[in-house]
């Protein structure tokens, strides 16, 4: 089950399905996707992603699934994989609060949020071993990217779990926090960032992207800067920063 509630310019979206990890079937990241076509469609500013009971996201829900008729590239190509590129190319500034469980489709929900807060209790890796799968959603270009080739194929080996603790102090995700305040402080930064300059956020979020997809080098990312300062300089909110910082007054940015 999926919940959508917005206020304030903020969605929250959260997986309850507690009675089984917020594992996702078919039908929930259908449900999932609808959510997020919502949240665009109300314009809102920042949107908040959290799981609710034990765990943020244990993966795909494969209690029905029979191996010898899944459909595994209708079920990846077909649901996850464009679920993943909506959530990534949401147009406003997004945050994950992840705790326990955050395995497989569950990770792949992170990966595709652009900051994440993550509980010192949290799990986070690649339990596939026991299952004969391979690392899915992303996982392998995560991993790869942030922790090098065999700290990787070490966790993928061992499906042994990474704690919240060494997932943010290997640079996998953004901040640590106790387990009982990661979902306030992941609310609160949405909060915070609702009330920011959306279109500087969404600039920084695009050249980020490419960064990350095209391998830019410095002198090409300067260049894109620049391209996005200029474009920018035209809009209400770079007016407004601009004015307050004269006045010595705090700036209220329109998202415009």
């Amino acid at each position: 089950m999926i919940d959508l509630r917005i206020a304030d310019d903020v969605a929250y979206v959260t997986l309850s399905s507690p009675d089984k990890l917020n594992a996702l079937d078919a039908a929930a990241l259908g449900s999932l996707d609808d959510a997020y076509v919502d949240a665009e469609n109300a314009a809102v500013r920042a949107l908040v992603l959290r799981g609710d009971g034990r765990a943020f996201c244990a993966g795909r829900d494969i209690s029905a699934v029979d191996p010898a008729t899944d459909d595994v590239s209708g079920f990846l190509d077909g649901l996850v994989t464009p679920l993943l590129q909506r959530m990534s190319a949401f147009p406003a500034p997004t945050f994950a609060a992840a705790h326990g469980a955050c395995l497989g489709v569950g990770l792949g929900l992170l990966l595709a949020t652009d900051v994440v807060y993550v509980a010192d209790t949290a799990k986070i890796g690649s339990p596939f071993a026991a299952l004969g799968a391979t690392l899915d959603s992303g996982g392998h270009a995560l991993f790869t990217d942030r922790l090098g080739a065999h700290k990787t194929l070490d966790l993928i080996y061992t499906g042994r779990l990474m704690s919240g603790t060494e997932a943010v102090g290997s640079g996998l995700f953004s901040r640590l926090f106790p387990a009982d305040a990661v979902r306030e402080a992941t609310e609160s930064a949405a909060v915070a960032a609702s009330v920011g300059a959306t279109a500087a956020f969404l600039a920084s979020k695009r050249l980020v992207a490419r960064l990350r997809d095209e391998r830019l080098g410095l002198w090409q990312s300067m260049a894109l800067e620049n391209t996005a300062q200029a474009a920018l300089a035209s809009t209400v909110d770079y007016r407004k920063g601009f004015a307050a910082f004269q006045a010595k007054q705090r700036p209220r940015f329109t998202g415009h």
